[in-house]
């Protein structure tokens, strides 16, 4: 398979789900809970449809792996992660930082990734081996060489209740050690601002194949260099990642070194 034919439906996908989110941003009328902090939306469930039935209709074979709808089957070859709006509580009240993300893993290996923020219409792609591009601009890493002149950025997972000791201490560590630490309540953006050089570094905890499966090639794409919190090579499966531009990535696994 072609993978620029692969990008092509899913550019075609990730713009039919952001006319749904579009659609539905500020008139949401159906608020579910799947967790204490984990919300889903009709907006949710739309956009991954539309962004299924997109792939589906060009791809009928492949299987699919997506937040709301679980796993399609399909062939095992070539599977397609999809998050067809990350930062759900961010759309809720109404605050533009949220994204589609959409991943294609040919035999076990991600090789292309779309992430969209339907708001402000910037377009994060990649394949493996040839780089990064926000629109048709090509991106790369910062050059920032220290954690004390570094922006960093961070999320706090579904389950944060579950880890919130360690969670905090890493916040208040790495947020006195450097310039600061935002949360924008978005991982896959946070990956992309990191891959564009906005942000120097960014971890998380427990976030799932979908909200980072885009994200992590891009990234890497752009140079940046990918571990869990122990300096171990990175897989979506991980419970934990660390993506920095590779100048501070010593000093983020000294800063992330915490009793738990």
């Amino acid at each position: 398979m072609d993978i620029e034919d692969a990008k092509r439906v899913g550019i075609e996908a990730i713009y039919n789900g952001a006319g749904v989110l579009r659609n539905y941003f500020g008139r949401i009328s159906q608020i579910n809970e799947k967790g204490v902090f984990d919300l889903v939306t009709e907006a949710d469930t739309e956009s991954e449809n539309q962004i299924v039935e997109t792939i589906r209709k060009a791809f009928p074979d492949h299987a699919i792996l997506a937040e709301e709808s679980g796993e399609n089957k399909g062939t095992p070859e070539y599977q397609w992660l999809i998050d067809p709006l990350d930062g759900t509580t961010n759309y809720v009240h109404q605050l533009p930082f949220f994204t589609i993300a959409i991943a294609l893993a040919v035999g076990g290996k991600i090789e292309l990734g779309l992430i969209l923020n339907p708001m402000d219409g910037e377009l994060y792609s990649a394949t493996a081996g040839n780089g990064a591009r926000l629109n048709d601009r090509p991106i790369e890493v910062s050059s920032t060489a220290s954690v004390s002149g570094s922006l960093l950025v961070t999320g706090f997972p579904y389950d944060f209740n579950e880890i919130v000791k360690p969670a905090m201490q890493r916040f208040s560590v790495c947020q006195q050690a450097s310039q600061g630490v935002r949360r924008l309540g978005s991982a896959a953006l946070d990956l992309c601002y990191v891959a564009c050089g906005r942000f120097d570094g960014f971890w998380e905890q427990n976030l799932h194949p979908w909200d980072k499966a885009a994200g992590a090639l891009i990234a890497a794409e752009a140079g940046a260099v990918i571990t869990d919190f122990s300096n171990r090579p990175f897989s979506i499966d991980q419970k934990e990642i660390l993506v920095t531009n590779g100048r501070i990535h010593e000093e983020m696994l000294s800063l992330l070194k915490i009793e738990e």
